[in-house]
């Protein structure tokens, strides 16, 4: 199930998240073949984020791994299509992505969900290594093997969960030179 919660954080929250952020450098951090531009979260960011979820959800829940990210035209600009079945060597069963910075773009743009020509719309849970890896890096940015479901849109403050298997990307394959930046959390529910 994929949910929505706009106005996920209250406004001191978002506003003093938005401030760290600015004062904060990103920097590259490199993940098998992909590079990401990051700040890591701090725990008290992530408890209160945790402790929301599970008011929403209604169940416990553990923080995998959790960072805020940018991307702008000129960095992380690729579709890079994907599933996230495996995180820091755990299977967590849900993201969130939250929307921060501003927007400056005024076509549909946001989350974009997936289906593979082959596979279909979900990661199997069960997949080998090698063909995780395989998908990632044959087909993440070939057009022609997928098929576009939906597009969940961006809105500052707004919180998207969804299972982890689920194929997505950012859309589209492009940001706003001011950067779009979100934080990202994958998690396990219990």
């Amino acid at each position: 199930m994929i949910y929505i919660e706009d106005n996920f954080l209250d406004e001191f929250t978002f506003e003093n998240t938005l401030m760290y952020l600015a004062e904060n450098e990103f920097k590259k951090v490199t993940a098998g073949e992909k590079d990401f531009w990051c700040q890591f979260s701090n725990d008290d960011f992530d408890d209160y984020v945790i402790s929301k979820i599970q008011e929403i959800e209604n169940k416990n829940i553990k923080n995998i791994f959790s960072f805020f990210r940018v991307s702008t035209n000129d960095i992380d600009n690729d579709w890079r299509i994907h599933a996230d079945t495996i995180i820091m060597g755990e299977k967590p069963n849900r993201a969130i992505v939250l929307y921060l910075s501003d927007s400056f773009k005024k076509d549909l743009h946001g989350t974009a969900f997936w289906e593979h020509t082959e596979m279909g719309e979900t990661m199997p849970m069960d997949i080998s290594d090698e063909e995780f890896d395989k998908i990632l890096l044959r087909d993440s940015n070939d057009l022609d093997k997928w098929n576009l479901k939906s597009v969940v849109g961006y809105k500052p403050n707004r919180l998207l969960s969804y299972p982890c298997n689920y194929f997505h990307s950012k859309y589209p394959n492009e940001s706003w030179n001011e950067g779009r930046v979100v934080y990202v959390m994958f998690y396990t529910v219990d």
